[in-house]
């Protein structure tokens, strides 16, 4: 893992069309703007978990 300290209002790029900035830091939040291509799919990771969960559910009822 890469971990790396940034303030407000900079940024992270993740290859060259990802950019994540930090809009706002309080006390333990942070909120991130992402900025990604309409073909990149971009989730918290609790609903990333739950859309996998779905397609398994689903994938296990059509080869029934």
């Amino acid at each position: 893992m890469l971990v790396l300290s940034r303030q407000k209002d900079e940024s992270i790029m993740i290859g060259d069309d990802v950019e994540i900035v930090i809009v706002d830091v309080r006390g333990d939040k942070v909120r991130l703007g992402i900025n990604a291509p309409r073909n990149v799919a971009v989730h918290r990771k609790e609903i990333f978990i739950a859309i996998q969960k779905e397609k398994s559910g689903n994938e296990i009822a059509n080869n029934r």
